[in-house]
C-alpha cells in the first residue's frame, strides 16, 4: 500500500520556504505589493525581461561585493597604522623608542581584514535587501547589481552576506577572546562593542525588520541607509572605528594600558592605567580620523545625489532625498573642504608641515567637485564619481601615512 502524503508542502516547497525565508524573517516582503511573487521569483522574472547574459560566477561575485568600493574600509586601518607607529611608540621620553613594527603591521592587517569583510558583508546584504525593496529595479541608474541582474537569487546573496560576517566575527573573536599571553584575562567591552556593533550595522544598513537607515512615515521600517542615518553610519565606522581601532589595539594589547578603565571608571589589576601620554595618543588619532571619515561620508553623499530619484520611490529616504539635491550637494562640498583644511590645523598644532602633503591631492579633487558640488553631472554621469571619491579619499589618506612616518 503506498502511504498517504502528510500535508501540503513536499521537499520542494520546503526548500522554497527556506530560500525564502531571509526575506520573511526580516519583514522584506511586506515592503512589496499585494501581488508581488517571492523575491526568487522576480529575480528571474527580471533576468527573463533584461535577457542578461550572465558573466562567470567569479564576476558575479565581483560585482556584487564590490571590491572596488574596500579603499573605503582599507584606506581608514592605514592611516591607524601611520597613526600609532607616529603617537604610540614613544609614550615615555625616559625609555628608547623601541616598537614590533612587524607585530604592529599584523595587527594592522589583522585589522584591515576585518573591516573589508565587514564592507564586503554590508554590500551584499545591500545588494539583497534593496532588490527585495523595491530600490533596486531596472530603472537603477548606478552600476548593475548581481541581484538586480536576475545573475544571483536573493538566497544566494543573502548566504553570502552570512559567510563574509561571520568571518568577521571569526577574525574579530582574536581581539576578543583573553588568551595566555593577553595582558589581561577578562574581556575588552570596547572591542565587544565594536565587533558587535559593526556586524549588527552591517545587517542593519538597509535591513532587518527596523532597518536603521530606513525611517518611514508608517513607520513600518527604520534602517541606516534609509533613513538618512547612513552618512553617520560611514562616518562613524569607515572613519572614527576603521582609524583609531588599531591605535587602540595596540595601547591595550601590546602596551598593556586599560584604556577602557578611564572611560568606564574601572580597571583591572593586570593591566597598567592609562596615563596623560596615552590618553593623548588617542584623542590625536581621534582628531585625524575625523577628515578621513568626511571624505568616506563624501562617497555615499555621490551615491545617494545619484540615486535620489529611485530611492525616492522605494521609500528609502537619505539625506539627498530628505533635503534635497542641493543640501547633498553642499554637504559633498563641505566635507571634502574641511578634510582639506584639516590639514593646516595638523600642521600648526604640532609644528610638522610635512602634515600639508594631502594637499597634493587637491588636483584630484577638482573634477569631483566640479561634477558633485558645482551642479556638473547628474544620474548615470556620477557613477565614475562614486569610485573618484574613493580614489581621492585612497590619495588624501597615502599622503597622510607619509606625512605621518616622514
Amino acid at each position: 500500500m503506498k502511504r498517504k502524503r502528510r500535508g501540503g508542502r513536499g521537499r520542494r516547497g520546503r526548500r522554497e520556504e527556506r530560500r525564502t525565508f531571509p526575506a520573511k524573517m526580516w519583514g522584506y516582503c511586506s515592503t512589496l505589493s499585494t501581488t508581488a511573487p517571492t523575491p526568487q521569483t522576480t529575480t528571474h522574472t527580471m533576468a527573463s525581461d533584461l535577457k542578461d547574459k550572465p558573466p562567470s560566477r567569479i564576476q558575479i561575485w565581483k560585482l556584487a561585493s564590490r571590491p572596488h568600493t574596500l579603499t573605503a574600509s582599507i584606506s581608514p586601518v592605514l592611516a591607524g597604522y601611520a597613526l600609532t607607529l607616529h603617537y604610540c611608540t614613544c609614550l615615555d621620553a625616559s625609555k628608547e623608542c623601541v616598537v614590533d613594527k612587524g607585530q604592529v603591521g599584523w595587527m594592522a592587517f589583522q585589522f584591515a581584514m576585518f573591516a573589508a569583510l565587514i564592507q564586503i558583508g554590508t554590500n551584499l546584504h545591500n545588494d539583497y535587501a534593496d532588490f527585495v525593496k523595491g530600490a533596486d529595479t531596472h530603472k537603477r541608474v548606478g552600476q548593475a547589481r548581481a541581484t538586480q541582474r536576475g545573475w544571483l537569487t536573493p538566497y544566494e546573496t543573502c548566504r553570502g552576506c552570512v559567510i563574509s560576517l561571520l568571518a568577521a566575527l571569526i577574525t574579530g573573536m582574536y581581539w576578543l577572546i583573553p588568551s595566555s599571553e593577553s595582558c589581561s584575562s577578562s574581556y575588552d567591552p570596547i572591542m565587544i562593542f565594536i565587533v558587535a556593533s559593526s556586524i549588527f550595522n552591517a545587517v542593519a544598513y538597509t535591513g532587518g525588520p527596523f532597518p536603521l537607515g530606513y525611517i518611514h512615515p508608517s513607520l513600518e521600517n527604520i534602517s541606516i541607509g534609509y533613513s538618512g542615518l547612513g552618512d553617520l553610519f560611514v562616518f562613524l565606522y569607515f572613519g572614527i572605528v576603521a582609524t583609531i581601532g588599531l591605535p587602540y589595539l595596540y595601547l591595550t594589547k601590546i602596551e598593556c594600558l586599560d584604556v577602557s578603565s578611564v572611560i568606564f571608571g574601572s580597571g583591572s589589576s593586570s593591566l597598567n592605567g592609562a596615563s596623560g601620554p596615552q590618553l593623548h595618543s588617542l584623542k590625536q588619532t581621534l582628531v585625524h580620523s575625523i577628515p578621513i571619515g568626511f571624505l568616506a561620508t563624501a562617497i555615499i553623499v555621490v551615491n545617494n545625489l545619484r540615486d535620489r530619484h529611485t530611492d525616492v520611490h522605494a521609500g528609502k529616504r537619505t539625506m539627498a532625498v530628505r533635503f534635497g539635491e542641493t543640501f547633498a550637494r553642499s554637504e559633498y562640498f563641505l566635507l571634502v573642504t574641511i578634510s582639506y583644511l584639516y590639514c593646516f590645523y595638523f600642521a600648526f598644532e604640532e609644528n610638522r608641515y610635512t602634515a600639508l602633503l594631502p594637499l597634493l591631492s587637491i588636483p584630484s579633487s577638482i573634477p569631483q567637485l566640479k561634477a558633485v558640488a558645482l551642479r556638473g553631472k547628474d544620474g548615470n554621469a556620477l557613477n565614475d564619481h562614486v569610485g573618484g571619491t574613493a580614489k581621492l579619499q585612497m590619495i588624501y589618506c597615502v599622503l597622510l601615512i607619509i606625512g605621518l612616518l616622514w
